[in-house]
C-alpha cells in the first residue's frame, strides 16, 4: 500500500514550481504565445470588419442626402369671379405647399417665388419665405396669390373651358438651400416644383392635383 501511495501522480515541477497542464503535456511556452498572439490578430480583425460595416452603413444611411421634395398639397378660395359670357377669371387662392424633407438633418431653404399658369401664359404668383423642414419632416406654408385672365389672348380657348365648369392650371417654382448633418456638413440641394391641378368652378374647389 505505502508503494501504491508513492506512485500517485504528481504535477511536473521546475525550479521549485508545477507547471501548467499543457505545459506538463510537452507543449512549448514559445507555441502558447503564438496562440495567444493568433487569437489577438483575430479579435483585432473581427472588430476593424465591424466597425467598417457600421461606417459603411452609417455612409449609406444617415450620411446620404437626398432632394427633399417640393410640392403642391391643396388649397381653399377666397374670391372666386368667373364668367363665362366674358370668358375670364379673378381668383384668390390660398395656396398649402409642403416641403418634405427625408434626410437625418433640417434642410434651410432660401426666399422663392411660386408661378402660376394657364396654357404656359403666368396668371398669378406668390412669395414662399425662406424657412426650415426639419429632419424626416414635412414643412407646410400656406401662401395667397391672385390668379386673373388679364394677361390671356382672346383666341386661348378660355371660355369653352370656363364653360365646362374647369380651369386647368400648373405650378412651377425651385427651392434652393441646404441640408445640415450632425451640425458639421452642409450641402446643397435645390428641388422643382412643377405640378398640374385643376379648379372646379362649380364646388369652388381644387381637384385632379398631380406633382412631379
Amino acid at each position: 500500500m505505502a508503494e501504491k501511495e508513492q506512485q500517485e501522480y504528481h504535477p511536473a515541477t521546475v525550479n521549485g514550481y508545477h507547471r501548467s497542464d499543457e505545459e506538463a503535456a510537452g507543449v512549448p511556452s514559445d507555441e502558447l504565445r503564438r496562440q495567444k498572439r493568433k487569437k489577438c490578430i483575430i479579435y483585432i480583425i473581427a472588430f476593424a470588419i465591424f466597425q467598417i460595416a457600421v461606417i459603411t452603413l452609417f455612409s449609406v444611411t444617415v450620411m446620404k442626402v437626398k432632394n427633399p421634395k417640393f410640392r403642391v398639397r391643396s388649397a381653399t378660395f377666397g374670391t372666386f369671379d368667373v364668367q363665362t359670357a366674358n370668358p375670364s377669371f379673378n381668383l384668390m387662392m390660398n395656396v398649402e405647399v409642403g416641403v418634405k424633407n427625408t434626410n437625418f438633418g433640417p434642410y434651410k431653404f432660401d426666399n422663392s417665388t411660386i408661378y402660376f399658369y394657364y396654357q404656359d401664359t403666368e396668371v398669378g404668383s406668390a412669395i414662399i419665405p425662406n424657412s426650415k423642414a426639419n429632419f424626416k419632416s414635412t414643412k407646410k406654408l400656406t401662401v395667397s396669390v391672385d390668379l386673373t385672365s388679364v394677361n390671356l389672348a382672346t383666341n386661348s380657348g378660355l371660355g369653352t373651358q370656363l364653360a365646362s365648369g374647369i380651369l386647368p392650371l400648373t405650378s412651377r417654382a425651385r427651392l434652393t438651400g441646404k441640408v445640415e448633418l450632425m451640425l458639421i456638413m452642409k450641402k446643397k440641394k435645390s428641388v422643382d416644383m412643377d405640378c398640374s391641378m385643376e379648379v372646379n368652378t362649380t364646388t369652388r374647389e381644387l381637384q385632379n392635383l398631380t406633382c412631379s
